[in-house]
């Protein structure tokens, strides 16, 4: 019997324990003070301005403030000419700060209290923070822009802005492919980045010739909140051209991009890539040539620009000296273009760029700049004629500064460990002896 009184006195504290406890944090309380029946709003997008927030309930005084996860706001409340609360209303003004991220505050008002048993506590009422919705995708280009009526189905990256990534494929980004008043939503759809999308066309959308329309279509943010999931289809749309015949080399005119007598190409150990020089606008660039010579996918001839900056403008300079690694995913070249990456320095510089060709999951094509070092000892030259390993990890390359040489000129070999295709390393660059 005694045991059993032991237990009961164990099982009442515990109950009493428990109705002590308060959650306004990690608690709970019965509460003593006003009462919550509706915020206004109820709930905005992560990321929002600051906003003023109106609370709807009864019990209200004079001192009554707002509390937001137990953090006092500057709160309102209008009073009489006695001080009394007119209304059933109190506002506060809700920080940016306290919105920053996705998921759920609680709201609650304290007002004075005193004596035993008394809080002044409202009850809580939850306030949502919902993720932001989409934002509205724009397509600048395509590659290629031609396929061979009744050819086979063939891969297409689409360049644009505001391209959303996600694991749910539904959730992503998708391509809309129009012909004749009819709309495709194409499968097989990567997105690589923001700036970029690569799908896959069947040779189903392509047996007769014409015009087919590319657009892209960002689906509503899941869990946005109602009306706010934004999205929507790009405003304009590309035409891609079903024909007879296709331009054989590039995705720009010919008469734009000539290659250069003289200047070297790269090629990839299969053969399959094919890195050159050639002339657009005035400036040497480089491009790089998907021959699809072995290629087990579905593949489709394409050419690609190389020296290009993070807007894909081609460089403001000439660009030459291509190298390429052995899956001919990665470039290395010089170049004077000073529009190729934020950072660049003035001079012929060496750059490396991941093309993504050849990559087996998800990609964006990124530039990097390879003649730098922490020490200094690449500051005020020039560098040229840059080499890369097969896996595209090391570059060499060439510095020359200025000397009271015979000729002049002073030069230099150093090696630039750029960690790809590795880990827990970083990037160093050492001078040979």
């Amino acid at each position: 019997m005694k045991r059993s009184w032991t237990a009961l006195a164990v099982a009442l504290a515990a109950v009493f324990a428990g109705i002590g406890c308060n959650d306004y944090g990690n608690t709970f309380q019965v509460p003593t003070g006003g009462s919550i029946s509706s915020l206004s709003p109820a709930n905005v997008t992560a990321g929002s301005p600051q906003f003023t927030l109106t609370v709807v309930g009864s019990g209200f005084v004079a001192k009554t403030v707002v509390q937001w996860n137990g953090q006092t706001l500057v709160t309102q409340l209008l009073t009489d000419s006695s001080g009394n609360v007119v209304g059933t209303t109190a506002t506060a003004a809700v920080p940016a700060s306290l919105v920053t991220k996705v998921g759920t505050a609680f709201v609650n008002t304290l007002s004075p209290h005193s004596g035993a048993g008394t809080n002044g506590l409202s009850n809580p009422v939850a306030f949502i923070i919902n993720p932001p919705g989409n934002p509205l995708p724009a397509v600048s280009s395509l590659s290629p822009s031609c396929a061979v009526a009744g050819g086979a189905g063939f891969s297409l990256t689409v360049t644009g802005t505001n391209f959303v990534t996600n694991s749910t494929p539904a959730q992503a980004s998708q391509v809309l492919w129009g012909v004749g008043g009819s709309q495709t939503t194409l499968t097989g759809t990567t997105v690589t980045s923001a700036t970029q999308i690569q799908t896959s066309v069947p040779n189903t959308l392509i047996t007769t010739a014409g015009t087919a329309n590319v657009s892209v279509f960002n689906p509503p943010a899941a869990q946005a909140g109602s009306g706010n999931g934004g999205g929507g289809t790009s405003p304009t749309s590309l035409s891609f051209t079903i024909a007879a015949t296709c331009p054989a080399a590039s995705a720009r005119p010919a008469a734009t991009v000539q290659t250069i007598g003289g200047a070297t190409p790269a090629v990839s150990a299969d053969g399959r890539f094919v890195a050159f020089t050639a002339t657009q606008n005035e400036h040497a660039q480089i491009f790089v040539r998907d021959t699809c010579q072995g290629a087990i996918e579905a593949c489709h001839v394409r050419t690609l620009l190389v020296s290009s900056a993070v807007d894909g403008a081609a460089g403001n300079d000439d660009s030459g000296s291509p190298s390429m690694s052995a899956d001919g995913r990665y470039i290395a070249f010089s170049s004077a273009a000073t529009n190729l990456l934020p950072e660049a320095p003035p001079g012929s510089q060496i750059y490396l760029r991941d093309t993504c060709l050849n990559a087996r999951t998800p990609c964006a094509p990124v530039t990097q700049l390879v003649s730098t070092d922490a020490q200094g000892a690449l500051t005020g030259t020039e560098a040229i004629l840059p080499s890369i390993s097969a896996s595209g990890r090391f570059v060499t390359f060439v510095a020359v500064t200025p000397s009271q040489g015979a000729n002049g000129r002073f030069r230099q070999v150093f090696v630039r460990d750029t960690c790809l295709v590795t880990s827990n390393c970083t990037p160093t660059t050492v001078r040979t002896p």
